[in-house]
């Protein structure tokens, strides 16, 4: 078995012990569509997150670390302090969407994320990648695009979302208003919903190994 199957099954076997301690704090850090840009307090990524949550009885706190306009660099530049102010007890990362938009190369997007990653990974907190891509009409870019988030994953030991406008892909061109907003970038509350049914699951499994990883140091 190797080690991250065998934190889950430790989370799950002491799951009545976890559930008295403190919540597990995460830090969802990110852009605009991290931050809710463009929507009421209530519905935007971060609530409708810990509303899905708590439905399913989770013992978490997701913490905003969203900041609008920001791309991979100024994650990078800030990512330090964020958690200093957030202590969390694990990460939520998902960037890269302004350097989509502003044509920053796929490059020089992922130095940026493996830097973020690895100032995580040196605070030892486990971690959820989530990717961000468009419907790209140039294939190589996309490719190249798509490419970053599994490779960064995979050398970082992350969780993986590949996708955060995945849910969308499946939907015809008519439908699209409904879950963007006007500027037909950002997700509106109806497609803030759909991200959060595919993003939830990913996160659930972030919590467990979260509190694997506590039980095991507590026990250490």
């Amino acid at each position: 078995m190797t080690l991250r199957p065998l934190l889950l099954s430790l989370a799950l076997a002491a799951a009545p012990l976890v559930a008295l301690a403190e919540p597990v704090r995460i830090l969802a850090f990110g852009d605009s569509l991290t931050e809710g840009y463009g929507l009421a307090p209530e519905v935007g990524l971060v609530p409708q997150l810990q509303h899905w949550l708590d439905a399913r009885g989770h013992d978490a706190l997701i913490l905003n670390g969203g900041g609008s306009g920001d791309t991979t660099a100024d994650g990078a530049a800030r990512i330090d302090a964020t958690i200093r102010r957030g202590e969390p007890d694990a990460v939520i990362v998902e960037l890269g969407g302004n350097d989509l938009l502003s044509g920053v190369s796929p490059r020089r997007a992922e130095r940026n994320l493996d830097v973020i990653l690895t100032r995580i990974g040196d605070r030892n907190l486990p971690t959820l990648l989530v990717g961000i891509a468009g419907r790209e009409r140039d294939e190589a870019r996309g490719r190249a695009w798509a490419e970053i988030w599994p490779r960064l994953a995979r050398k970082h030991g992350a969780l993986l979302l590949e996708n955060l406008y995945g849910p969308f892909f499946s939907l015809p061109e008519h439908e699209l208003g409904r879950v963007l907003q006007p500027d037909q970038v950002h997700a509106s509350e109806a497609g803030v919903a759909m991200i959060v049914e595919a993003l939830g699951p990913r996160v659930e499994a972030l919590i467990a190994e979260t509190e694997a990883r506590k039980l095991i140091a507590a026990g250490g």
